[in-house]
């Protein structure tokens, strides 16, 4: 597969920087923050496109939204940005942190027995890589584990380590953890709006980042190749995560926003907020859902991910596309959620 040096990387960064201090409409004085793309107030098509035939129906109907411009992460949150952030500050993300059942059980059905402590023990979900046979399609906790001691630090469990993967992005992040590093870099999370509008890059309605040719989907995004879960044949020449920037960026400059990994973003998790819209206003910069929703897990607040992961299979969730999404806990995290941060020059966060 064609792959992207990093120096190939690096000067597209730097020429999409450069040329984007001067396409920033009403901001033509506000200088590129490092590492960032500056994304076009636009307006497109969010949602599912009448072509796409992975389309769910939380994905649907397509609607018209304009979105103002705004700086966007060129790449998803590296471990050691992630890093610097916790040295500055000492934050201990949820994964680390000691679990209170009395907090715990507020988001359980009623009459949910309190597990042994042996197992109420701070950790996160990993996906078992040991998987030899699937039964049902539809349990995938066949294929996911509660690690305990797997955290930010220790991505697969207590006993491995970051050393090497500092530019990989970070995972085992929950919405908490993303809302505390944006914070601290003066950042916030995207809209599911504002994600859709970069990952269109100068497209208004594509089904992926590169256009609308399944195809093309290996060389663009680090996926899963083969049957899943059992075999990943890596034809793109990652087994699991992939260092950020690995594939080429979109027209626009920004990586990895499909596969690699789930980025949170800020809107409420609703399926069915796209059928509840007001399609006869203009939607101008929609913040997504007033409540979250999801009968499929009716107990835990949610927030939007997009962007799907290296664990996307057409078989499976087929989310390698820019209208894709799914609901994510707040208090949640696994070895395939990370983040990015945008920043608006119109309101300084």
């Amino acid at each position: 597969m064609q792959k992207s040096p990093l120096f190939f990387s690096i000067i597209l960064l730097l020429v999409f920087s450069c040329k984007n201090n001067t396409k920033s409409n009403n901001f033509e004085h506000v200088e590129t923050p490092e590492g960032m793309i500056w994304v076009e107030g636009k307006t497109f098509i969010q949602g599912a496109k009448s072509s796409d035939m992975y389309a769910m129906p939380r994905e649907k109907p397509a609607h018209e939204v304009t979105v103002d411009g705004f700086f966007i992460d060129a790449t998803e949150v590296t471990n050691t940005q992630f890093k610097n952030f916790v040295d500055a500050t000492g934050y201990i993300t949820i994964a680390e942190k000691e679990i209170d059942w009395n907090e715990l059980k507020k988001q359980l059905p009623e009459g949910t027995p309190k597990p042994h402590d042996s197992i109420l023990q701070p950790g996160s979900l990993i996906f078992n890589k040991n998987v030899k046979s699937v039964v049902n399609m539809n349990n995938y906790q066949q294929w996911w584990t509660w690690k305990i001691g797997a955290n930010w630090q220790h991505p697969e469990g207590p006993n491995s380590t970051i050393e090497g993967k500092y530019n990989h992005p970070v995972v085992h992040i929950a919405y908490e953890d993303a809302l505390a590093y944006c914070n601290w870099a003066n950042r916030r999370l995207p809209t599911e709006a504002e994600w859709e509008s970069a990952a269109q890059g100068n497209n208004a309605s594509t089904i992926f980042t590169w256009g609308d040719n399944l195809e093309s989907l290996n060389q663009n995004a680090n996926t899963w190749q083969g049957n899943f879960p059992v075999k990943n044949e890596s034809i793109d020449g990652f087994e699991l995560i992939a260092e950020v920037g690995s594939y080429q960026p979109n027209s626009i400059g920004i990586f990895d926003m499909l596969g690699n990994v789930w980025e949170i973003t800020s809107d409420f998790f609703n399926v069915n907020y796209y059928n509840e819209l007001d399609k006869s206003k203009k939607i101008i910069n929609p913040t997504g859902s007033k409540k979250w929703f999801n009968p499929s897990n009716p107990y835990q607040e949610e927030r939007v991910m997009k962007g799907g992961s290296f664990l996307c299979h057409a078989s499976y969730c087929a989310s390698f596309r820019i209208s894709a999404k799914m609901g994510v806990s707040i208090d949640s995290g696994s070895d395939h959620v990370g983040f990015r941060t945008v920043f608006s020059p119109n309101n300084q966060n």
